[in-house]
């Protein structure tokens, strides 16, 4: 066998002096200690890459990763995402204890409120937590309550333009004590209008004050429909000022309508900013 066709088992990698030719570094190698040292060097300069990344300030230039700023925002959104649930858990107290009010039950109790705060505080399941953030978007929707950007602008409620539920004869006044809500004639099937805009809270009926409807308005502004035969919203329902919401008046003895205007938990007299 030629020495041409002879297998080379190593390698020998050479640096000489150009201009005496006087060997000063000599490596000899075989195929697989090259492969090695290839794959070593390859390994190396990886792991150097990764810690320049992973370990100093570069990696905020790679387009998409988090700097500072998006951190103190993100921050930021988790606390207003917290400052939401507090004053979501307020309304839901607020609507529960004024529902029980106005059905002839007693305020939500302490003992309520404890519990609705350790039912959220205990939110593990995935399909609760869920179905608190689909209620979350249907408040923030339906009712505009919040606005995670800003403040909302409140006016007075002297500002604003109150749309009369019934036109007719008061029958029966306001009285802060005794009778803290007026009564105003209806006659037969009148159509009862939203006094503003806002959202239905409450929609029931019960023997004493046949149907009602109750609506939550902007800047704490509630306002409460009774005695009326026939609702044409129900609770969920969002209402534009003057939109029909119910008639009243079956020709008897209770053909009025009971009117109540609430604003942060006290009563107001009606006619002080409607003309009936």
């Amino acid at each position: 066998m030629s020495s041409q066709n002879k297998k080379v088992q190593s390698y020998r990698l050479s640096i000489s002096d150009g201009d005496t030719h006087e060997n000063i570094w000599t490596r000899k190698f075989s195929k697989s200690n090259f492969a090695v040292l290839l794959l070593s060097v390859f390994f190396i300069v990886l792991a150097l890459f990764f810690s320049i990344i992973a370990f100093t300030p570069i990696r905020s230039l790679i387009p998409g990763y988090p700097d500072a700023n998006s951190k103190h925002t993100a921050i930021q959104n988790a606390i207003k995402i917290d400052s939401l649930e507090k004053v979501i858990t307020r309304w839901e107290l607020y609507t529960e204890n004024l529902a029980n009010v106005l059905e002839g039950g007693e305020p939500v109790s302490m003992d309520s409120v404890i519990a609705l705060y350790a039912k959220k505080a205990e939110a593990k399941d995935e399909a609760y937590l869920s179905e608190r953030d689909s209620a979350l978007k249907a408040m923030v929707v339906d009712a505009e309550q919040f606005d995670v950007s800003g403040q909302k602008r409140q006016l007075p409620i002297e500002g604003l333009h109150f749309f009369a539920p019934l036109q007719g004869e008061v029958v029966l006044g306001y009285d802060p004590i005794r009778h803290p809500y007026v009564d105003v004639h209806a006659s037969q099937n009148s159509v009862v209008k939203a006094a503003l805009g806002g959202a239905v809270i409450f929609d029931g009926f019960n023997d004493e004050s046949g149907y009602t409807i109750v609506i939550q308005h902007d800047d704490d502004i509630v306002t409460v429909y009774k005695n009326a035969v026939k609702l044409m919203k129900k609770a969920g329902d969002r209402v534009s000022a003057g939109t029909s919401i119910a008639l009243a008046g079956d020709g008897s003895e209770r053909s009025h309508l009971h009117f109540e205007l609430w604003q942060k938990g006290e009563t107001l007299n009606p006619t002080d900013y409607i003309n009936f």
